[in-house]
């Protein structure tokens, strides 16, 4: 992983860790690397992971079972997804209509985009 972005590095983890969730790397219920694993495999400081799960956890991704580590949450995928749905709502759609606004295009143009996209016929 390079840390590199803008955004601070427990993010980058926590969103790393949230992709694996979706990707179906991890699923609902299973045991996640510990705090000084993560760490270790990712040249990180351990308090930075701790960070990373705290707000996972917080934001009820992920769980800790006392004793026996992290686990994946029940439903943590739903709330991954919902979560993704808010931020590109709130955050990249506002930008694509930008886009489409000063291109003069419509949301019809962008819906047969859309569509041959997926391999689908626009209606």
């Amino acid at each position: 992983m390079e840390f590199n972005q803008p955004k601070g590095i427990y993010l980058q983890i926590a969103d790393q860790i949230r992709d694996r969730i979706l990707e179906h790397e991890w699923t609902e219920g299973e045991r996640i690397p510990s705090i000084r694993e993560m760490a270790v495999s990712l040249g990180v400081n351990p308090n930075t992971v701790t960070k990373s799960y705290q707000a996972l956890t917080e934001r009820n991704i992920i769980e800790n079972q006392r004793g026996l580590g992290y686990f994946v949450a029940a439903d943590a995928r739903n709330t991954i997804l919902g979560e993704l749905k808010s931020e590109f709502v709130r955050e990249e759609l506002p930008r694509v209509f930008r886009t489409m606004r000063l291109l003069g295009m419509s949301v019809d143009e962008l819906a047969e985009h859309f569509a041959s996209d997926r391999g689908e016929k626009a209606s």
